[in-house]
């Protein structure tokens, strides 16, 4: 079975399609989901999407969104961390390429919610964009952050589009790189050596839907079910079943989120 660890189920593109969307993701063998937020109001329909069994929550501010982030939402988020179904702080990080707000903004807004993260124990999930689409700038400053303010529940690089190097960097420093539909594009040749070599452990999947619909998907709204997609892959570039690459990442995520139902 598949966990799609970084989805919009909040996003107005599913208004009045939840179930359905639940529905067909669970016919693609995608039985659990983490609905991100990125903002109050993605925040607060994350929290109330986790009365659906199969959907968890993930709470944070984008680094887009730090005009309302403040005090209170800081208060915000450590009180609903202590949820149960609340699994990951998340989407924070660094996006270079709109630069709503002046880089050691990010950084700084970045360093709060690890604080409040690792209070409560759970893993932070990031969002790192360069000014070009093959820039590095996000992955350097993220990991040089990291590195003077450790994570105590390891992360997630979200949609993560680097290289073999860079993978092995963020696994060596306890996090997981998560795969989403960018991985199935043609042009994307550095992040398929990555799926080769990325250790069993250390990987996941995602869609990031309404976003970035996988190839055989794309020009289509992204959806949960199409996690699939993603999974099936990464299993020909791994020379694997595709159900065995499903089981790897569901386990990775199960543990990540500390998720009781780690399966052999």
């Amino acid at each position: 079975m598949i966990f799609d660890t970084h989805t919009h189920l909040n996003h107005e593109a599913f208004t009045n399609k939840i179930e359905e969307s639940i529905d067909k993701a669970q016919q693609n063998f995608v039985t659990k989901m983490a609905i991100v937020g990125y903002d109050k109001q993605s925040n607060d329909r994350s929290l109330a999407l986790t009365n659906y069994e199969p959907l968890y929550s993930i709470i944070g501010w984008h680094p887009t969104e730090l005009s309302t982030f403040d005090k209170k939402a800081l208060l915000y988020l450590d009180k609903h961390l202590a949820e149960p179904k609340v699994v990951a702080l998340g989407e924070i990080g660094l996006d270079y390429h709109w630069m709503t707000s002046a880089a050691a903004d990010q950084k700084r807004a970045v360093i709060e919610q690890i604080a409040v993260a690792n209070n409560h124990g759970k893993p932070v999930s990031f969002h790192l964009r360069s000014q070009t689409n093959n820039g590095t700038q996000a992955y350097e400053d993220i990991y040089q952050l990291l590195k003077q303010h450790p994570l105590k529940a390891g992360g997630i690089i979200h949609s993560f589009n680097g290289d073999s190097q860079w993978m092995q960097r963020f696994c060596d420093l306890g996090l997981h790189v998560s795969f989403s539909g960018v991985a199935t594009f043609k042009n994307a040749r550095a992040v398929q050596q990555a799926i080769k070599e990325v250790p069993a452990d250390c990987f996941l999947v995602e869609t990031d839907a309404p976003y970035l619909a996988p190839t055989p998907m794309r020009g289509q709204q992204n959806q949960p079910a199409y996690a699939y997609y993603v999974v099936q892959h990464l299993a020909s570039v791994r020379q694997q079943a595709w159900q065995e690459v499903a089981q790897q990442t569901t386990n990775n995520a199960l543990r990540l989120f500390n998720i009781a139902e780690v399966k052999k």
